[in-house]
């Protein structure tokens, strides 16, 4: 348990954390602001997805709008199944359509993409009573192009801007650098023209996972592994 202090000391201990956190939320405004001013890439090759209408290319999954968020789903190819821990984001953030109608009032489309076959994300869309839009990326260079998907065969390896030395020198294991790592992506659209803008993989992804800002605020915190908490603090699994 935490100490037990006199409420004074506990207010000159608040309000030393306050002012760091007024840093973090000044930092987090700076990185923001220049997040919207990155440079962006036009993208010059044709993607054709899969959906529950057939086949749709990128430009078309803006649906109308100027701005596209895409979730990267991860697929296990080996095993046949879908990611543990998108599966958790999809129930708890992006499959809410208040969320969806927010972004949407703002020119943003949300939608999430998987190289899984379309029958086996409709299936498991269906299992789960979501109404988000999903499409699959098979048989297309998109999650190689982006990096979401790691496989030498099909592109240098790359993920959260290193390469594989880099992220081997990181203490990557080198069995791990295949298959699906979380990621999303965000595109552009001017005209006819689509492109691409950020994407963040990792850690990056912290803040999109609806129960990790109620958690973080929490003394036991989210409870994960790789936590600095104090010894003896309770963990527990993956969310779903």
């Amino acid at each position: 348990m935490p100490p037990v202090v006199s409420r004074e000391v506990w207010l000159a201990a608040r309000k030393a954390l306050l002012a760091r956190e007024k840093e973090l939320t000044r930092l987090r405004d700076a990185v923001n602001a220049a997040r919207r001013r990155l440079p962006m890439v036009k993208i010059d090759k044709p993607y054709v997805f899969t959906g529950p209408e057939g086949s749709i290319d990128l430009p078309d999954l803006f649906a109308g709008r100027r701005q596209l968020y895409v979730h990267h789903f991860m697929w296990f190819e080996d095993r046949q199944a879908f990611c543990k821990g998108c599966t958790g984001a999809a129930n708890h953030t992006f499959n809410n359509p208040r969320l969806r109608e927010v972004l949407e009032g703002r020119d943003v489309t949300f939608v999430a993409i998987a190289r899984a076959p379309f029958d086996q994300i409709a299936a498991y869309k269906a299992a789960h009573g979501w109404t988000f839009p999903w499409y699959s990326s098979q048989g297309t260079d998109f999650n190689y192009d982006f990096h979401t998907t790691l496989d030498e065969s099909k592109a240098p390896i790359e993920y959260n801007y290193r390469n594989k030395p880099e992220l081997l020198a990181a203490g990557f294991d080198a069995g791990s650098l295949k298959e699906d790592w979380p990621a999303i992506s965000i595109f552009l659209r001017d005209g006819p023209d689509v492109h691409h803008t950020y994407s963040a993989y990792a850690r990056g992804l912290d803040s999109l996972h609806g129960p990790n800002a109620f958690l973080d605020l929490t003394p036991y915190g989210r409870q994960e592994e790789w936590e600095d908490s104090p010894a003896g603090w309770p963990k527990q699994a993956t969310f779903a």
